[in-house]
């Protein structure tokens, strides 16, 4: 069962941010139809890894063989990683008996191990979530092993609740990001942040706490990675952000919805467990998919990952994504 003792802690220790069990309808895996790319079209899909780390904890090259052969050709990682700050890799530890999985980063491997598997089966590596401590203190290993495994972006999958409680602290976060984005640049990556459903609800003064961070953030040494899912959830508009800020946003979360779903609470955990089962299979449910990715590649979107956290069959469920996303026209 999932408690809010442990997803607090997986928020706060994994990469990946977000714990779920996804039992959408489901249909046999197969190979996605090749569509020729184009602009009204996706070309590389990739997965975040937090969709099936117990697969990859089973056997590395059994799993990216069966992500080739569905058609996917990039992967983004988790953490912690080896060069985690030790609380970091403490809480993981702690946590890793009620998840299941103990795996993370590169799931026994050494870097160059990692990225010699991906090679080997035609997958690249272009970002990872990297916890905020591990990002400002420890920036060159980032850097280092972010170089090895040829990753453009590193960064942040949450601001921790306790740093995004008013809109100081979310000014203060920018300034942060912006400082670690500075760094990482002069080491040879762009800082990543991914957002989750909280900061979209007006303050009483009418002002929205992710659009004072977005408005404060560097683009030269800052992109933005959306979640479809968490910002439709949020009760906002993934267009609209898009159009609003094609400087900024460069990755994206794929996630469909089963049902319309909204926070009620602005955004708390118990929000985020009570609204997870909704998550489902890209294609399969409510978002209108082919417009917010059309926008999404229109305004300089790089990456497209497919996550479906913890999926409960992973091949077939990410067969029916990616067989869905590859057939889908994208609109404007």
């Amino acid at each position: 069962m999932i408690t809010r003792r442990t997803f607090v802690a997986i928020a706060g220790s994994s990469a990946a941010g977000l714990l779920v069990g996804c039992h959408s309808g489901a249909q046999a895996a197969t190979p996605a139809p090749q569509a020729s790319a184009g602009p009204s079209r996706l070309d590389r899909i990739g997965v975040q890894l937090f969709t099936m780390p117990k697969l990859v904890e089973q056997g590395v090259d059994a799993a990216f063989a069966m992500l080739a052969g569905l058609g996917y050709q990039e992967v983004e990682l988790f953490g912690p990683f080896p060069y985690s700050v030790p609380a970091v890799q403490e809480q993981w530890r702690a946590l890793a008996p009620r998840l299941g999985f103990s795996g993370s980063g590169y799931f026994g491997l050494t870097a160059a191990q990692f990225r010699a598997r991906l090679d080997a089966h035609g997958l690249t590596a272009p970002s990872m979530h990297v916890d905020l401590d591990t990002l400002r203190d420890r920036t060159a290993q980032v850097a280092e092993d972010a170089h090895i495994l040829g990753a453009s972006y590193a960064g942040l999958p949450a601001i921790p609740e306790e740093r995004r409680r008013t809109l100081d602290d979310y000014l203060r976060m920018a300034d942060e990001m912006n400082s670690i984005g500075t760094r990482a640049k002069s080491l040879g990556f762009k800082l990543l942040y991914h957002n989750h459903g909280y900061g979209f609800t007006p303050t009483d003064d009418g002002k929205i706490p992710t659009r004072v961070l977005f408005d404060r953030l560097d683009p030269s040494v800052v992109a933005l990675e959306m979640d479809t899912f968490w910002t439709v959830a949020g009760g906002a508009d993934p267009v609209e952000l898009l159009d609003a800020y094609p400087r900024l946003y460069r990755l994206m979360h794929v996630k469909d919805m089963a049902r319309q779903v909204r926070f009620k609470a602005g955004g708390t955990m118990e929000d985020l467990i009570a609204l997870m089962p909704a998550i489902t299979t890209d294609g399969s449910g409510v978002l209108d998919l082919p417009r917010i990715l059309g926008h999404a590649k229109r305004n300089g979107v790089e990456h497209f990952y497919v996550e479906q956290d913890l999926a409960a069959d992973p091949a077939t469920q990410l067969g029916t994504s990616i067989k869905n996303l590859r057939a889908m026209t994208l609109a404007i």
